[in-house]
């Protein structure tokens, strides 16, 4: 009777502990999920909410709530946990790094481009990144992959795709010609050589692609990636010249050269084969094309008087040149709010944005621009356009009135605009993608 009772008390204080524990795990996870909801409606408020981009879904019902996803994600509060499941919370911000959807162990994770009401136009490409026309690739940017080990590892796996369904023309001039040395471009290269193509790079600028239109100081965001011919690449956040140094080193290494300067005009088919022909007047045969030339290689111009001038600019590579100048910068992205903040420290920096608020920018940048504001080194003037530019002065407009503003110089980041008319001549299909899945599990 003793030992029953002796049992009954020792069940009996393990079940009340467990009762007490599930209680605390409970009452956590409510106030966990009220701690992510009010960041919801933050982000809802603040304009963060809808994505704008390549970004992640979580598929609820293989959400187990490891929390794997929050962890890996480098930008931080993309994603929150409410009642249980994971959730995207700054959708806007999110650069597609897909972090978090290597990292879930349910593979609960898909990342989408577009959303219902907002669409995106992409080039179309099949599995092997092949588009309706045969023999012409896609890979990295232009085709909604953007990040620098995205756009890495889909310009290795394209060159793969090529090599095995190449069929070689003894008329064409080559087997393969890549379109932009950029992160895709690169890594492209260099699975070529390691495939033993007959190839050619091109840019239309130099090495680096988008890369090289930073800031020589700027951040550039990036993560461990494998690199062909070379190996693993354990980068974190390096600067823009540390990187381009390595990508240097690398093709250098591996007598790779980039004919740089080559701007395509113009992608023909004649004789089984494809003919490039550049805006210099070079003509190139190949058997394939593997495009990797971005989204962002033609910056958007705004239509306003004087927009030709020599001092309208729309990338600032060095600014630590720059000095004691009147300068405007236009946009509200990072781009515009990060070279805002780097000439503000040698010249009078006017940041112009058509918005009431800077609703995509990082969280750092939004903390540095704010202190920037307050410190006044720097004059934001929100809900403002460019109107007219003048070889002293500019004209800015807000809603109710124009004003003369003394300038100097003038740098514009109003985005990029994808090559659509580039790519219709060459036969491509563009399609405007809702929500449609870019990288997703392969569920057995």
């Amino acid at each position: 009777m003793e030992i029953l009772l002796e049992n009954l008390l020792i069940y009996s204080f393990i079940a009340v502990f467990c009762v007490v524990l599930v209680v605390f795990y409970l009452r956590k996870q409510k106030k966990d999920s009220r701690k992510v909801e009010e960041k919801i409606k933050i982000a809802k408020e603040e304009g963060l909410f809808e994505p704008v981009s390549l970004h992640p879904v979580v598929d609820p019902n293989s959400c187990i709530r490891t929390g794997a996803c929050i962890a890996a994600c480098p930008e931080k509060d993309i994603l929150g946990i409410v009642n249980g499941k994971a959730t995207v919370v700054n959708a806007s911000l999110c650069i597609g790094h897909g972090a978090c959807f290597h990292a879930c162990p349910t593979e609960a994770i898909t990342l989408c481009i577009g959303t219902e009401k907002r669409g995106v136009d992409l080039p179309h490409v099949d599995q092997t990144f092949e588009t309706n026309v045969k023999g012409i690739y896609i890979a990295g940017e232009l085709g909604g992959m953007g990040l620098i080990k995205n756009a890495v590892e889909q310009g290795k796996q394209a060159v793969e795709n090529i090599s095995k369904a190449i069929k070689k023309d003894p008329n064409a001039d080559y087997d393969l010609v890549i379109v932009g040395a950029g992160p895709a471009g690169i890594s492209a290269s260099l699975t070529a050589k390691k495939l033993k193509l007959n190839f050619l790079t091109i840019d239309q600028n130099t090495l680096g692609g988008t890369v090289f239109t930073f800031p020589r100081s700027k951040v550039v965001m990036t993560s461990p990636m494998e690199l062909p011919l070379f190996g693993k690449v354990k980068l974190f956040e390096t600067s823009k010249t540390e990187l381009l140094n390595l990508w240097h080193q690398v093709l250098e290494k591996n007598e790779i050269s980039i004919r740089e300067n080559a701007k395509v005009e113009s992608i023909s088919k004649e004789n089984g084969f494809f003919k490039i022909e550049t805006l210099d007047g070079q003509q190139i045969t190949t058997a394939n094309i593997l495009l990797s030339i971005g989204r962002r290689g033609t910056p958007r111009k705004l239509n306003v008087p004087g927009k030709n001038t020599e001092k309208v600019a729309y990338r600032l590579l060095e600014p630590e040149d720059i000095k004691d100048k009147d300068i405007l910068v236009v946009g509200g992205g990072d781009s515009a709010v990060e070279s805002a903040l780097l000439l503000a420290d040698q010249n009078r920096v006017t940041l112009s944005y058509r918005n009431d608020t800077f609703s995509r920018i990082k969280p750092k940048n939004r903390d540095l621009i704010k202190a920037a504001i307050e410190n006044n080194k720097l004059d934001v003037q929100l809900k403002t356009n460019l109107k007219g530019i003048e070889k002293s002065e500019i004209v800015l407009a807000s809603d109710d009135s124009e004003k003369l503003i003394k300038n100097d110089l003038i740098y514009i980041f109003a985005g990029g605009e994808l090559p659509t008319e580039f790519l219709k001549k060459a036969g491509i299909t563009i399609t405007k993608k809702f929500g449609e899945a870019l990288l997703k599990h392969e569920k057995n």
